[in-house]
């Protein structure tokens, strides 16, 4: 390494200590590239305060010497340090420039599904033919009815059976081989990002339709690839429903996805108005609207969402949950998606407008959008089910449901 090198720490990669212990530092990615947090000595986790991209490796040298009264730490240990952390892709510099710039997002979410493709394999069979599974997957039998599915994107162990109801049904009654997988966006403050990049798995990579991202771009207008890194490279709802394409896919025909992911409409909540008023709602429904027009093949909409996340792990300040609560929130559930079943949103944005969306629904955004797009005739709820923290400290609802035509 250099001694005019000057290493520059990513901005995304968030320093913090642990109080529990002094003697070393933490270093973790907000974009999980690095997907476990990176222990330092304390040491050297004082040393990236300088790791600027404006000192060399010989200005961090002698800053470190007077931080520490004129004692001389040799030029290669700031050297080590520094290649440690590019191989972990945490510093900005050409390694991490191939990274983002490369056409296929790796994946991150190993570890909540498994990385070797015959055990994720199974693993996904599983979930299909457990008892409370609906069965592997039919041949299918498309009527051309079947437009969009609900689905969650909890981890498998959570709602991995949920997910296998939602795809059955999708397996089984469509003929798509686009996928436009619309999902809510839990790190960019943007409402709406899309990602020109493939998706790769440990069961492969599949394409994204560059025409239909063309054609979406061109009627939305400027700003859907903003926020590109943080939107996309850490998210988790459309990886989580692309493992599921590929199993059942895989051998059988290309498949292609477009992937969307959306933002908060708590503002639409807040104020009563319904989402299609505010101009960048109203301009992506229209965008589907065209694009779909333009599309000289059937498409299947997938929503990646969940429902309601209450507790003290999403809410600051509450109590862990009691019974009382688990059940009047899970009564709450049900009006949601008894709108959703007559295809009604403006029923639908009235219970979550009178809530305040006090419960967090995060597939609230991406099924409204996706619905008021195609506007199916009616819904359905083909599984539910939440899981409950064993000390109260979180609940989480999640559903599959079909809409068609």
């Amino acid at each position: 390494m250099h001694p005019e090198h000057r290493p520059y720490l990513r901005p995304h990669v968030q320093r913090f200590q642990d109080p529990r212990d002094p003697h070393h530092g933490y270093l973790v990615d907000a974009l999980r590239q690095q997907p476990e947090p990176v222990r330092l000595p304390l040491q050297e986790f004082l040393w990236l305060q300088w790791f600027d991209g404006e000192r060399t490796l010989r200005d961090i040298q002698s800053a470190a010497m007077r931080q520490i009264g004129g004692y001389l730490i040799p030029l290669e240990r700031f050297a080590d340090l520094t290649r440690r952390l590019d191989d972990a892709l945490l510093l900005d510099g050409p390694r991490w420039r191939q990274r983002i710039d490369h056409p296929v997002r790796e994946p991150v979410c190993i570890g909540c599904y498994d990385g070797d493709p015959d055990a994720l394999t199974r693993q996904i069979g599983d979930l299909f033919t457990r008892p409370s599974g609906p069965g592997l997957p039919r041949p299918p039998q498309p009527d051309g009815r079947l437009r969009a599915a609900l689905v969650p994107h909890v981890d498998y162990p959570r709602g991995g059976v949920s997910y296998a109801w939602g795809f059955k049904e999708v397996f089984e009654r469509t003929a798509a081989s686009l996928f436009v997988i619309i999902g809510t966006s839990h790190y960019s403050g943007h409402r709406f990002t899309l990602t020109r990049k493939h998706f790769k798995t440990p069961l492969g990579v599949v394409p994204t339709d560059q025409d239909y991202i063309d054609r979406l771009v061109r009627h939305y207008g400027d700003g859907l690839f903003d926020d590109e890194l943080q939107a996309h490279l850490p998210e988790h709802s459309i990886e989580l429903e692309v493992v599921f394409l590929q199993w059942h896919y895989a051998g059988r025909r290309p498949i292609r996805i477009v992937p969307l992911v959306v933002g908060s409409f708590h503002d639409a909540t807040n104020l009563g108005v319904a989402p299609p008023a505010f101009d960048d709602i109203g301009r992506m429904i229209e965008a589907l609207r065209r694009a779909e027009a333009q599309t000289k093949e059937e498409i299947c909409y997938l929503i990646s969402g969940a429902l309601p996340h209450i507790g003290p792990k999403y809410q600051r300040g509450r109590q862990r949950l009691a019974e009382a609560e688990l059940i009047h929130s899970h009564r709450q559930d049900q009006a949601p998606m008894a709108r959703l079943e007559d295809a009604d949103l403006p029923g639908y944005f009235d219970i979550l407008t009178a809530e305040k969306d006090a419960r967090a629904i995060c597939g609230y955004p991406p099924t409204y959008v996706v619905l008021d797009a195609f506007r199916p005739r009616r819904g359905k709820v083909l599984h539910y089910d939440r899981y409950l923290h064993p000390v109260g400290f979180e609940s989480v609802s999640f559903a599959s449901m079909a809409f068609c035509r």
